[in-house]
């Protein structure tokens, strides 16, 4: 049988803030690509292996694997079990992974034999890949809130040996931080930022208040600020930015309104 050529195809492009090797992770596991697709859908990660997505609103599909180079390409063929869908005709995926500074780019192509069917999956794809850097930024950044702890833990701590062993465990070496009295860049510029202000304000303590709330390696997380006497200092919510190894990169701190 001819094969149906697939002559009309969707591109999207899409920064996904973790190495590759780990983005890769989600095309040859099964409980990952589940984390992704829905509870119950697996992959056989080897050519001729089988695809099977079962979207959480029950509609399933599936296809097999066709090519799959880590963590460089992947390409399978996608068809759905039943309903509407079915009707669309064959239809191929293609994945390719290039390294950014902050991360992955991603390159998704995918080609179908209808145009009708092609132009239903662009919305489709561009919720499909928001989920999946979702997905992928949970799983890196899981210890977020431990993370966004231990930088007001360094605010915190007057011994300045301690106070840089816990922003070396946790901050990148180019971090960045700015507020209301702060501009910095780089751990050797906020090391004496922050023994100043156990100089300016001894005995001062930094803590979160509240869970915190995270969307692709971006975390908000509200704190607030006591003196050395317990009484309030201040309160705001910083936002972080987390890099492609998981480690705080950039802080932008913003003081509720009337506090400073």
């Amino acid at each position: 049988m001819t094969p149906v050529p697939l002559a009309h195809a969707l591109d999207r492009r899409v920064l996904i803030r973790a190495r590759r090797e780990i983005v890769f992770r989600y095309f040859t596991d099964s409980a990952r690509w589940a984390s992704w697709w829905g509870q119950g859908s697996t992959i056989d990660p080897r050519p001729g292996g089988k695809v099977f997505i079962r979207h959480p609103n029950a509609v399933e599909a599936g296809g097999e694997v066709l090519e799959i180079d880590p963590p460089r390409r992947f390409v399978w063929t996608l068809g759905y079990a039943g309903g509407e869908m079915a009707t669309m005709g064959p239809s191929r995926v293609t994945i390719t992974l290039e390294d950014d500074p902050a991360g992955t780019r991603l390159h998704l192509r995918h080609e179908f034999a209808e145009v009708a069917a092609r132009d239903h999956h662009v919305q489709g794809w561009r919720y499909q890949l928001a989920v999946f850097a979702n997905v992928v930024a949970d799983g890196l950044q899981g210890e977020a809130a431990a993370k966004v702890d231990a930088w007001f833990a360094a605010w915190s701590e007057p011994d300045g040996a301690r106070r840089e062993g816990i922003l070396d465990a946790t901050v990148s070496r180019e971090v960045r931080f700015r507020d209301r009295f702060s501009l910095v860049e780089g751990r050797a510029d906020l090391y004496p930022h922050l023994a100043a202000v156990h100089v300016f304000m001894p005995g001062s303590r930094l803590e979160r208040a509240g869970d915190i709330r995270h969307c692709q390696s971006t975390v908000l997380a509200d704190w607030v600020a006591h003196r050395a006497d317990g009484g309030e200092l201040g309160r705001g919510t910083n936002i972080f930015q987390f890099d492609a190894d998981g480690r705080i990169e950039d802080v932008v701190g913003i003081w509720a309104p009337g506090r400073r």
